[in-house]
Formats: C-alpha cells, structure tokens, sequence
C-alpha cells in the first residue's frame, strides 16, 4: 500500500504473525531533511527622536523666571548698619505689640506708622532703656538682638509688622517661635537672622554693629567681636522683595496689580 503525505512517497509493508509485526519505510537520513534557516534578528538602537506608541515628550517651561532682574538673586550686598537693642529671652507678641492696639490698620499709612510707635512697648519696666522714646513714632535702633523663643505667644502679624514700622531692619536672636519667623518672611518686615551664640549675652544695648548677610555675620564695632549668622536662604529674597505677595508677583507668581 502507498501512501502520500505531504508530497513524500511513502510506502510501508506490514507482515502479520504470531510472534511480531514488521513496518518498513524509507530511511531517512539527517542530511536528507533541510532545516530552515533564519537570519539573525537585527535591533536597531533607539535614537533620541523616537517616542513610544501613547507617549509624548512634554517640555515643562516654568511659569516666569525665577530670579527676574528685579529680585536679587542672593543678599550678598545687603548690610545693615546701626545700633542695636538688646532683650532676653522669651519675648512674646504681647510684648512686642499689645493686643490692644491690634484694631490699627498697617494698610492705612497713618495707622502703620503709629503702630510702629508702639513697638515692643509691652516690655517689662525692668528694661529701663525703651525701645521708642516718649512721643516718638520711630526708634533709632535699627537692629534687636534677642535669645531663645523670640516672637512666641500668639500669631499676630503685626509683632514684625511694628518691628518694620518703627524702623528695625533686622532681628538676631538664638532661635525662634515659627510662626514670628514665617509672619517675618509673609510681610518683609524684618529679617528674621539667627545666631549661632547667644550674642544677647555679648551685646548690649546702643552697641554699634553691621550685619553682612552676604557674609553671614554680625560685627561689633563697640566690643570689636564678630559672630557668625546662620545664612537666611531663600526666605532673603522674598523679604527683600517686600514680603511674600509681593515677591509672587514680580516672579510672575499672580498678576501684578494694575496701576
């Protein structure tokens, strides 16, 4: 019998008996059979121009430049030059500005102004030198050198908003209560500098010193001794541009208002 699959001729006898059963076929050799070949699969390296199927390349431009001319983009020529003033430690917001005179409105330029009058007027009569002399609205102490937790007690802004009015540039002290600190940077008031010593042990009150932000230091011209600042970062340019709405929008942040 002669069978045909897939065109190979195939031819089979088969022999029948009680001990066994013969098939016989045509030999095959290996060489007989041919195996495809296959080229080597070739993958061609990814240039920077290829973009997957679902994918885009998104190019992210910030909204306005970062440090426009207008906004330094370090204080390394900020200095302040002036007398200091000297308290302790714990100096609450009552005691920089009682919540008495919380109605004044700092928006209103003549309320500002008496608001700074009555900086630090909460101070204890211990502190015989004040910080404002009678029937003054400005102080002629630039800086306030304190020690530990200045600024604690309530979140009033108008603690640094007084400091700003009665003319302080700038206040040193060990450390802070965080919310002085960030009501300091919102308004631009003062600059919120901090020591790594407690300079308000070594200082005293009408010393002349400097504060070179640039350096991160405050000189005593008075003693002679120099201490070491921790550098402000990027709270300085926000204060320098006048507190944080105002730096928003000469970054581009929110619309500048419309004159």
């Amino acid at each position: 019998m002669a069978v045909s699959l897939s065109h190979v001729s195939y031819s089979a006898t088969f022999t029948s008996s009680a001990s066994k059963t013969t098939v016989s076929g045509p030999s095959l050799s290996p060489h007989s059979i041919k195996v495809p070949t296959f080229s080597p699969l070739t993958v061609k390296p990814l240039n920077s121009s290829f973009t997957p199927h679902g994918a885009r390349a998104i190019t992210i431009a910030p909204h306005a430049t970062s440090t426009p001319s207008s906004i330094p983009s370090d204080t390394s020529t900020t200095t302040f030059h002036g007398l200091c003033y000297v308290v302790g430690d714990n100096i609450d917001t009552d005691q920089i500005i009682p919540a008495e005179y919380l109605t004044l409105v700092p928006s209103n330029p003549d309320e500002y102004e008496k608001l700074g009058s009555y900086a630090l007027i909460g101070l204890p009569s211990s502190y015989a030198t004040r910080f404002i002399e009678p029937n003054e609205t400005k102080t002629k102490y630039s800086i306030v050198i304190g020690g530990a937790n200045f600024g604690c007690g309530s979140s009033r802004e108008h603690a640094p908003v007084a400091l700003g009015a009665a003319g302080a540039k700038a206040v040193v002290a060990e450390s802070y209560a965080r919310i002085f600190f960030r009501n300091s940077v919102a308004t631009g008031e003062v600059y919120p500098l901090e020591s790594e010593v407690r300079i308000c042990e070594e200082c005293r009150t009408g010393d002349v010193v400097t504060i070179e932000l640039g350096e991160s230091r405050l000189i005593n011209h008075t003693t002679g001794k120099e201490y070491k600042l921790k550098p402000i970062g990027d709270a300085g340019p926000v204060i320098e541009a006048g507190g944080i709405f105002a730096y928003a929008r000469k970054t581009g942040m929110i619309p500048s208002q419309s004159k």
